[in-house]
């Protein structure tokens, strides 16, 4: 039952709050003690919170689940976690968390708060309406960061990465959607509502104007960004970012995956090294430069 309330946390999706570390990153303090281990904490936090959102979202779409192919082998819609024990488990990691984030910073805490009741509307509500559903997803990528900003002095942090994690998270959004219809074909809209406003020719519409945007928007924040180098040499990392968007599209469109991000970020070869290479020009950039 351990093995089965640990699955349904979903530890592999915890790989989505990497981005707290934006703001300790890009404000030049990866490397200060205090900001990295208060940033860790947050992560921590974070990383619990998304699970109690998942176990949630789990207990509220049981029936649905059970009727999905791939979903239905889920510990609660396969009954291997009973609902009693997951509504248990759930009340215990929400009041723990609550606690420690405001042991850690009040404003963290606030963000944290936000996050999860954000999340019960999703839930509950508001993932049956097609786009809001996916604008819900970016906003809580976008509050990822803001965390991040709440648990450090920050000086230099740029308005622009709310901007780019916001059409980022819009781009693998409808990535994920358009996945995820591609999968369930014609009785997408049986196994979640949302599913009959989306087909996929529009949702290529979509991911085609945001990863456009995406790309633009980066291109313009390493250049006019206040507080990147003078030397511009920060758009040397446009091209990594390029492929990665690019190749995140190929893997969609002619592998059929993208179903589920994380799943690229873990086992696709070609789009982790471009985000390691991209990661460690970032560093060299703000940190050797």
């Amino acid at each position: 039952m351990i093995s089965a309330l640990i699955k349904t946390m979903r530890p592999r999706q915890w790989t989505k709050n990497v981005f707290i570390f934006a703001a300790l990153v890009f404000d030049k303090q990866l490397f200060v003690i205090e900001s990295f281990t208060r940033t860790l904490a947050g992560v921590i936090l974070f990383c619990l919170i998304s699970s109690c959102v998942y176990i949630l979202n789990d207990i509220v779409d049981v029936e649905a689940d059970r009727q999905h192919p791939d979903k239905k082998n889920r510990p609660i819609p396969s009954g291997k976690l009973p609902i009693s024990v997951a509504w248990s488990a759930l009340v215990i990691l929400v009041i723990g968390v609550a606690i420690s984030s405001y042991l850690l910073d009040i404003e963290f805490m606030y963000v944290v708060v936000g996050y999860f009741i954000l999340n019960i509307t999703y839930s509950l509500w508001l993932k049956h309406i097609p786009i809001l559903d996916v604008l819900i997803i970016a906003a809580g990528f976008v509050l990822r960061v803001h965390a991040g900003v709440t648990l450090i002095e920050v000086e230099r942090f740029s308005p622009w990465l709310y901007v780019l994690m916001t059409l980022l998270s819009l781009f693998l959004g409808f990535g994920k959607r358009r996945a995820e219809l591609a999968l369930l074909a014609h009785g997408a809209g049986s196994h979640r509502k949302v599913f009959d406003g989306y087909t996929l020719p529009l949702l290529d519409q979509y991911i085609m104007i945001v990863s456009g945007t995406t790309i633009v928007a980066y291109s313009l924040y390493t250049f006019s960004a206040p507080n990147l180098p003078e030397n511009h040499s920060m758009m040397l990392t446009i091209p990594f970012v390029v492929y990665a968007i690019f190749r995140y599209l190929y893997l969609i469109e002619v592998k059929h995956a993208g179903g589920t991000p994380e799943e690229v970020l873990l086992s696709d070869r070609p789009f982790q090294i471009s985000m390691i290479l991209w990661g460690l020009a970032v560093i060299a950039v703000f940190y050797l430069s």
